[in-house]
């Protein structure tokens, strides 16, 4: 049995450990597989919250690794009860704790085995899934930047159970595995034994399926890959016009994959003509917006974008009274700093004794940029740069007193810009990931000025 284990070459391993069955001779494997392999191995156990015997689980774990000489750490997770059930929140959290636990050169190892490939495909067929859902459970994927291993895909839990008695193994038992208001242990429950009883090879025969499912995907993900890098911009934004030109059938492949890059559960087939529809199709003049998930679909210049809700800073004035000292900026956006300037290029000016110094957003102006001859309104700048609307109002706005100087790495005004003497660089740190593609980097993290 030992020789089943996959591990892609990994040695640096994190076992996800429950305590029951599953995990617990997974955990055992691995530490007789240490005898004859090079494998460091830690283990964590997720401590819900969920069952009164919680506590007594975490001690047990605790104890089993301690007995194999295996690093034990655990964390506690709070359920809030949010849409999509207990079971997917729950699963959203733990991983949440694995990506900030996993070291960079770390591989999270779980016992996922047959039976649960098998309850896997069966609720994906449940929810009208397409071969992407039934590929179900892959052996290997990425997680971030490490990877995820399922090495006992292909066990069945009959058989854990015999390799858990021949090495007279102890684990816990949830009692929530009873409940079969679940839908997985609806299934574990009730439906999977009758199938067994009828056809011995069920869950084998299923394992097989996804595997042909998944290799069919792997195959359409090689085949519109030269699509993909065709109508994906930089800024990750899909063409419109690209996706029009092929059949629906394609549109829709193509989507799919844009929502799995970006992190968003496949959509349906129906949502995906509701959005194509109600978004992409939408009047030239409309704003559209439909939430996906934890992020919103917008569309801009015949472009989709996928962004998270950025609160509202329209409005927004922040004093800067020190130009010496970093300046904190809301909502998670980073800070400012001023520096000696370093580049060629641009420079901001030094404010006089007179000038006060604050960082606005969401504002309406009319400027004079460097360069160029007339006013314009700020609003006709941001179109020209084709920044897209939703994130104008979250672009810092540097004043003096009530003079627009620059907005950092788009553009600086000829009362901002320096005419003699030694100038300001400007360095964004912790910018948002969605604002980097609009903003003009130079050397380092020192933002140059058009």
């Amino acid at each position: 049995m030992l020789s089943d284990l996959k591990l892609q070459g990994h040695q640096k391993l994190l076992i996800g450990f429950s305590g029951g069955l599953d995990s617990t001779v997974l955990l055992h494997q691995l530490s007789q597989l240490r005898i004859t392999q090079s494998l460091s191995l830690r283990a964590i156990y997720i401590h819900h919250g969920l069952s009164q015997h919680a506590d007594q689980w975490l001690v047990h774990c605790q104890r089993v690794c301690a007995e194999l000489e295996i690093p034990f750490l655990s964390r506690n997770v709070q359920l809030l009860g949010v849409r999509g059930g207990i079971e997917a929140e729950a699963r959203s959290l733990r991983y949440g704790i694995f990506k900030e636990i996993l070291d960079p050169d770390e591989a999270l190892v779980t016992a996922h085995h047959q039976d649960d490939q098998c309850e896997t495909f069966l609720l994906a067929l449940k929810r009208g899934s397409g071969p992407a859902g039934l590929s179900a459970m892959p052996s290997a994927r990425r997680i971030g930047n490490n990877w995820h291993l399922r090495p006992l895909l292909q066990l069945s839990r009959q058989e854990l159970e015999g390799y858990a008695a021949t090495h007279q193994l102890r684990w816990i038992d949830d009692e929530s595995n009873q409940d079969d208001h679940y839908d997985r242990n609806f299934l574990r429950l009730r439906i999977l034994p009758q199938l067994a009883q009828r056809w011995p090879q069920f869950s084998r025969s299923v394992t097989r399926s996804a595997e042909l499912c998944s290799e069919q995907e792997s195959l359409l993900d090689e085949l519109l890959a030269s699509d993909l890098q065709r109508c994906i911009a930089d800024d990750g934004s899909i063409d419109i016009g690209y996706l029009a030109c092929g059949t629906e059938q394609k549109r829709n492949a193509l989507l799919r994959r844009w929502f799995t890059y970006n992190g968003i559960q496949t959509p349906s087939r129906e949502a995906l003509a509701r959005l194509w529809q109600e978004i992409a199709l939408s009047r030239e003049d409309a704003s559209p917006q439909l939430m996906m998930g934890q992020k919103s679909l917008r569309r801009y210049q015949q472009r989709l974008y996928l962004s998270r809700i950025f609160p509202a800073l329209r409005g927004t004035i922040v004093p800067w009274p020190k130009a010496s000292t970093p300046l904190v900026l809301p909502n998670g956006l980073g800070s400012l700093r001023l520096t000696a300037a370093t580049s060629q290029g641009l420079h901001l000016r030094a404010p006089t004794r007179e000038e006060a110094i604050t960082v606005r957003f969401g504002q309406s102006a009319y400027l004079h940029l460097v360069g160029r001859q007339g006013g314009r309104s700020l609003k006709k700048i941001w179109q020209e740069k084709g920044i897209p609307v939703w994130l104008r109002e979250n672009i810092p706005l540097i004043y003096f007193n009530e003079e627009l100087a620059c907005a950092p790495g788009i553009f600086i005004t000829q009362s901002g810009v320096i005419t003699a003497g030694e100038g300001y660089g400007l360095v964004w740190e912790g910018m948002d990931p969605e604002l980097k593609p609009w903003i003009n980097f130079s050397s380092g993290e020192e933002i140059n000025f058009e």
